[in-house]
């Protein structure tokens, strides 16, 4: 967070507001909105029905059978991720991952025919808001919390 304030704060001083246009120059807060899909994708499950019989991993998949992709485990698997379990928006630094369907490893708006049609309005208003929160203030656990008793387990729901 400290990072991403001083990136905002440095880019944008002494302005009242922060406009869509103003946001392509925050590269490390476009990587923490990255890492962010990545650990927390908005749909977890995306449900699909199978165009043809085919073979995964030795299992038959009939035609028409009903599967559902599981986006948060792929964003969480160590084949494609290096410690998946950490918050580490610097490994999109020098990657050519994105969230447009093309990286199967890396879906959080779906991939193909059916990728999120809403992804362009939902991208663009979590760069301005983020940065806004970011800019104007400081955010911080109450007295009486250490960040150990806060709990960000995820449960269904």
């Amino acid at each position: 967070m400290a990072k991403a304030q001083a990136e905002i704060r440095e880019a944008f001083k002494r302005k009242k507001t922060i406009e869509e246009s103003d946001i392509q120059n925050l590269k490390y807060l476009k990587l923490i909105i990255k890492e962010n899909f990545r650990v927390h994708p908005a749909v977890t499950l995306l449900p699909r029905a199978c165009r043809e019989e085919c073979e995964v991993d030795g299992y038959t998949i009939p035609c028409k059978a009903k599967v559902a992709v599981n986006i948060w485990a792929l964003g969480r698997d160590p084949e494609y991720w290096e410690k998946p379990e950490i918050f580490k928006p610097e490994r999109f630094k020098n990657s050519s991952v994105d969230f447009m369907g093309n990286n199967l490893e890396y879906i959080p708006f779906g991939s193909g025919r059916r990728f999120c049609p809403g992804m362009n309005f939902g991208i663009a208003n979590i760069d301005v808001h983020l940065a806004q929160l970011l800019y104007h203030f400081d955010w911080k656990l109450p007295h009486v919390m250490n960040h150990g008793d806060l709990d960000m387990s995820e449960i269904p729901g």
